[in-house]
This record gives structure tokens, C-alpha cells and sequence, in this order.
């Protein structure tokens, strides 16, 4: 296994994804669809993050730890529905969910990921 350090999709003030001694370490990630309710922000995140973990050399599968951000904690019932939905059964990786006031208003949610490479 490499102890190179990768950085992917690097901007000025930061890499939505870091790769380093076989975890996958990606930033939060945020909607970038225009929808209004809580379950499509929370489907394109979601889509968002398998594409990351993808192109780092992992998967869902393989989420060692994951942090949810809500706007709103009472949006936490549909969130959970659009999760639940998504993870494979019995990968269900440690999560911790907590309101907060997000970076642009528009966000209901965002999430981090740390994943193992496959």
C-alpha cells in the first residue's frame, strides 16, 4: 500500500477528497441540485459521495465513519428514510447526526465521509 499522499478535485481553499495510507477522507459534501425538500438534497449528497468514494477506490460499503449535518434535527425522519434507502444492509457504518447552521442557507444538509479503500 502506498504512503503517497492523493488529493482529488483540489481547489483554491480546498480537496473535496484526501487518500492517504488506505483511507479515503472526503470533505463535506453538499447539495448541488436546486430541490427544496430534505429527501432530494439528501439523494444528491448521497449520489455525490458514492462518486467520490468511487473515484478514490472505494465504496458505500466501506464508510468507516459518517457525520450529518441537518438545518433542521426535525428533517432527521426523511433524511433517515433517503439513508436508509442507500446503505447496504448489515454496512451500516458508526454516524453521528446533529443540527447546525450550514455554510448557505439553501443547504438542509451535509455530510462527511472516511472510508476504506477497497
Amino acid at each position: 500500500m502506498s504512503q503517497d499522499l492523493q488529493r482529488l478535485h483540489v481547489a483554491a481553499r480546498y480537496s473535496e477528497a484526501s487518500v492517504f495510507n488506505g483511507v479515503v477522507y472526503l470533505a463535506g459534501m453538499v447539495p448541488e441540485c436546486e430541490a427544496t425538500d430534505i429527501r432530494s438534497q439528501t439523494a444528491d449528497v448521497l449520489g455525490q459521495i458514492a462518486r467520490r468514494l468511487y473515484e478514490a477506490g472505494s465504496d458505500k460499503t466501506r464508510i468507516l465513519r459518517t457525520q450529518i449535518y441537518l438545518k433542521d434535527i426535525a428533517d432527521i425522519g426523511a433524511m433517515n428514510e433517503v439513508w436508509d434507502a442507500w446503505v447496504v444492509a448489515g454496512t451500516a457504518p458508526p454516524r453521528a447526526t446533529v443540527q447546525a447552521a450550514l455554510a448557505n442557507p439553501a443547504y438542509l444538509i451535509e455530510v462527511v465521509v472516511t472510508a476504506a479503500v477497497a
